[in-house]
């Protein structure tokens, strides 16, 4: 008898223990998640217990879109009930802010984040700290690796002045190549000069190619935060991981909003978040 008290006594430990996992902090309903493997509607929990069991897995953002990354805040937080993380990729950081982001992790042990956190990261101004920043701030405080996934801008201007030579059957297939041409001429609101597409083309690949490398060789469970373009099977760092290593699986979640349409060709789950208000980026641009 007192042997079973003891057991009780150890398993309600555990469990008071375990980290809480909180509802997502934005509004839900029916059939905003979706496994588009059968057309599944998923609640957040089941959507959290799938995710955690990848070894490495993609979430695709749509960079300014609040929802999104309270969804991935939380979505770190959640899977952290599930299973220890291995480590946390961020597009947004490049190889030279590494030290910087490792030298803050060290310094914390335990106390508050510094004021000035992003001067001390060397943070670009083009990634809404508003918006990446409690991100940043939870992943620094875990222990865990937080690592750039992101190529450097010298390397970036040394690819768009000179194409390197990508290998690879999928990534440089046909289809794959005019559907990204086309994305880019669009994001640069058909005002992009076409001798120019194949140079953007060149950078948009190497950064796909970039984040592959570094989400094979990162601890795992491993997890990149990415714009949805980088993140998409059918275009993206999948396509890349696959070129390099066919032998290693990755999942990919798309968070997208209400009105645009997920393929099952470009992830395996999709959730679906409230429309936000339109912003004509191009407007400003044009004569």
């Amino acid at each position: 008898m007192r042997a079973l008290s003891l057991l009780l006594a150890l398993l309600l430990a555990a469990c008071h223990s375990m980290p809480e996992t909180l509802p997502p902090p934005v509004a839900q309903e029916p059939g905003n998640i979706i496994d588009l493997h059968n057309g599944e509607a998923l609640s957040p929990g089941e959507l959290v217990e799938r995710l955690a069991q990848a070894p490495r897995l993609i979430v695709g953002e749509q960079h300014d879109n609040a929802d999104h990354h309270a969804l991935q805040l939380w979505l770190l937080r959640s899977m952290s009930a599930e299973r220890q993380q291995g480590s946390l990729l961020l597009e947004m950081l490049n190889p030279d802010q590494q030290s910087k982001v490792d030298e803050v992790k060290r310094s914390l042990d335990g106390r508050r984040l510094p004021d000035g956190l992003p001067a001390t990261l060397a943070w670009q101004p083009g990634w809404d700290w508003s918006l990446y920043g409690p991100l940043v701030g939870y992943a620094l405080k875990q222990p865990y690796p937080l690592l750039a996934a992101n190529l450097d801008t010298q390397d970036v201007r040394r690819i768009y002045a000179q194409a390197p030579v990508l290998s690879g059957a999928r990534s440089n297939a046909r289809p794959v190549t005019q559907l990204l041409s086309a994305q880019i001429r669009e994001s640069h609101c058909g005002l992009l000069p076409e001798s120019q597409v194949p140079s953007m083309l060149a950078v948009q690949q190497q950064r796909d190619r970039r984040m592959a490398e570094r989400l094979l060789a990162a601890p795992t469970p491993a997890l990149l935060f990415a714009g949805s373009f980088h993140g998409r099977r059918d275009l993206g760092v999948p396509l890349h991981m696959a070129d390099l290593d066919q032998g290693q699986e990755v999942v990919v979640l798309i968070l997208a909003e209400q009105g645009s349409e997920v393929s099952p060709a470009s992830a395996d789950y999709v959730w679906y978040t409230p429309p936000q208000p339109p912003k004509d980026y191009c407007a400003q641009l044009k004569p």
